[in-house]
């Protein structure tokens, strides 16, 4: 017996002595993360660029289709361009279940096939109506960029996430500047439905790699009960940081978008005889994207660093302070500039607010929230036009700048408001957490 006993001692010590000696990995941390990260980061560049590079000769496209009423092409350029994000903000939520359910990988497979199909079959539109439905099936299909975001945010380092989020950040900041610009170059070398093949077949390289470079951890998938995933609230101790990161991601997103409707016209009121109204329109809505990509990672280490939260409220309140002087922009370099900077107080605020959801959202959630996520910025970039387009009809076009400040603005404080508030009433195990946030 006490032979037994010695052995059995000796095991555990010779278990304890191998378990220090092995390096600690941190629990939800998926050891080919960077190699992930930067197969995300080209792939969610390659979407977003085909997401963007119809803008340029949409309406030429509509007009090829047999659209020749000017009223009428505005308004199909403009229902094509919103069909996707219409789309993608009604199954973004489904994404994000299926998951959590069947793994992240292949959705991420699913999304960039299906993008490379659908942009391939808006080359081969016979007519308009045919066009908005290809576009709403990349909105439906798609969904590669909110699945790289769930990815990495589920399976980076927590103390690494806000910078690798804001690392993924710039594929889909670069591909939103530069597809414009390449939807502006290729039609005139390959023809305009060429242009939307050759992106289906970049698409594509993105899909293989995704296919066969990425390594997803099963075993940091959430566990099923009964085969079936727990509900999304039920397993959330607070929903009020959650909550609050929803709403300030439509803010985000509304913020950058409600200016879109009148930037040209704006720019065209206080230009100077001769200046070219529409590559200062072009800079001043480049401006802040521009920004936001070189400074995000810097920034999201920074959240890593001094807090996620305090960074989203500081971020949201430096944006609106700089929207102000913006509407009392009197030459179109003043308002480039302020965009600018604009672009540097927002830059991280997107890899904060998702840094933050995977703070407080489980294991057994996380795609799903990152879902709602998604589907709150859709919906900032579907509602910033229509209020900065309704503000600038009623109010004028200075008052969109003024009006998106003090949402922003509200936003900073109430957020600020509710940091505070969870850092005082969190749990004394919790209490760390909050504090970090």
């Amino acid at each position: 017996m006490e032979t037994n006993a010695i052995s059995i001692s000796e095991k555990d010590v010779s278990a304890v002595t191998a378990t220090a000696a092995a390096p600690a990995l941190e629990a939800g941390v998926n050891p080919y993360w960077r190699r992930n990260l930067y197969v995300c980061l080209f792939g969610s560049f390659t979407n977003m660029a085909a997401m963007t590079l119809m803008l340029p000769f949409l309406p030429n496209y509509v007009r090829d289709l047999g659209v020749h009423d000017p009223d009428a092409v505005v308004f199909w350029s403009a229902a094509a361009f919103s069909a996707a994000f219409l789309a993608a903000a009604t199954v973004s939520p489904i994404w994000g279940w299926l998951a959590d359910l069947y793994g992240r990988k292949p959705m991420l497979i699913r999304a960039s096939l299906g993008m490379a199909v659908a942009m391939s079959m808006m080359g081969l539109a016979h007519n308009v109506y045919e066009l908005v439905a290809f576009r709403a099936l990349s909105g439906f299909l798609g969904g590669y960029t909110s699945g790289c975001v769930i990815l990495v945010a589920s399976q980076t380092p927590r103390d690494r996430s806000a910078w690798a989020l804001g690392k993924l950040s710039i594929g889909s900041l670069s591909g939103s500047l530069l597809g414009p610009l390449i939807g502006g170059v290729l039609p005139g070398w390959i023809g305009l439905r060429d242009t939307f093949f050759l992106a289906g077949g970049v698409i594509f390289i993105a899909f293989l790699l995704t296919t066969f470079v990425i390594r997803e951890d099963a075993a940091l998938r959430p566990r099923r009960t009964g085969g079936k995933l727990p509900g999304v609230w039920s397993v959330v101790p607070d929903k009020r940081p959650i909550l609050a990161m929803l709403a300030s991601a439509t803010l985000l997103m509304l913020a950058n978008m409600s200016v879109e409707p009148i930037i040209t016209i704006f720019v065209g009121s206080v230009a100077s005889p001769g200046q070219n109204v529409v590559l200062y329109a072009g800079f001043a809505m480049s401006a802040a994207a521009f920004a936001s990509m070189v400074s995000a990672p810097t920034i999201g280490r920074w959240a890593d660093r001094y807090g996620h939260w305090r960074v989203v409220a500081i971020g949201l309140a430096a944006a609106g302070l700089l929207l102000i002087p913006q509407g009392f922009a009197t030459a179109p370099w003043q308002l480039v500039t302020l965009r600018f900077l604009m672009g540097l107080a927002l830059a991280g605020l997107l890899p904060a607010i998702t840094a933050l959801i995977r703070r407080h959202a489980p294991d057994q959630a996380i795609g799903r929230i990152l879902g709602f996520s998604q589907s709150a910025q859709y919906i900032g970039q579907i509602v910033g036009p229509m209020l900065g387009a309704f503000v600038a009809a009623h109010l004028g076009m200075r008052a969109v700048f003024f009006a998106t400040a003090l949402v922003l603005m509200a936003g900073a404080a109430g957020n600020e408001a509710l940091r505070r508030a969870v850092r005082v009433t969190a749990p004394e195990g919790q209490a760390e957490a909050a504090r970090a946030a």
